[in-house]
């Protein structure tokens, strides 16, 4: 007879800088063992700050520390306040099925209450969700219409107007070459963090 599985609490504390204008939510972090950095899309081979790296600085390798097969931890950190980019996950507690990193096989056991964190972050516009997941995730907390990759969908929140962007994953396992993931991420991070004051 299997042993049930365990549930896994959710390692971090949400990101959110106080002038966060973009919540990106991804489904849940890695387990221990692949993570190369004790923060958001730690993985060394998820490719979330290389897009980061091309998009802000047309260099794919900026955040990454090849020396040391990680990534600079506190650059990213500063970076994203000063962008005001809030980060955390859909879910706060999932079990494995498999023993790996895929949303297929995450049963989520806790979803996170998307609605409190956006209360912490009250000048966030714009919410970018990565991958399917969490995108399932969100559509069953809002009534809002999922809009196709790399565009998104205009919600509310308490009175408050958002639009809900749906992003690539940033996984190798998602077939998309990462110049062209980086390509959809930087129309969406030019809407919402560059052109955003013009709007």
């Amino acid at each position: 007879m299997n042993e049930p599985l365990s549930v896994e609490s959710h390692p971090l504390t949400p990101f959110l800088p106080e002038n966060a204008k973009l919540l990106m939510l991804g489904s849940f972090p890695p387990q221990r063992k692949r993570w190369a950095m004790d923060f958001y899309y730690p993985n060394f081979i998820n490719d979330m700050w290389r897009i980061f790296g091309i998009v802000f600085f047309d260099n794919k390798e900026h955040f990454v520390d090849r020396k040391n097969k990680s990534f600079f931890r506190e650059e990213i950190i500063q970076f994203l306040t000063e962008k005001g980019v809030a980060l955390f996950d859909t879910a706060t507690a999932v079990r494995r099925l498999n023993d790996n990193a895929s949303d297929k096989f995450l049963e989520v056991v806790q979803p996170t209450d998307i609605k409190a964190l956006l209360d912490k972050i009250p000048e966030c516009k714009s919410v970018a969700v990565t991958g399917q997941k969490a995108t399932e995730i969100f559509l069953q907390q809002f009534d809002v219409r999922e809009p196709a990759i790399g565009d998104f969908t205009d919600f509310s929140c308490q009175n408050r107007r958002l639009q809900f962007y749906r992003m690539p994953s940033s996984s190798r396992a998602y077939p998309l070459k990462l110049e062209r993931k980086a390509e959809i991420y930087r129309e969406m991070f030019e809407r919402v963090l560059i052109n955003s004051g013009n709007s």
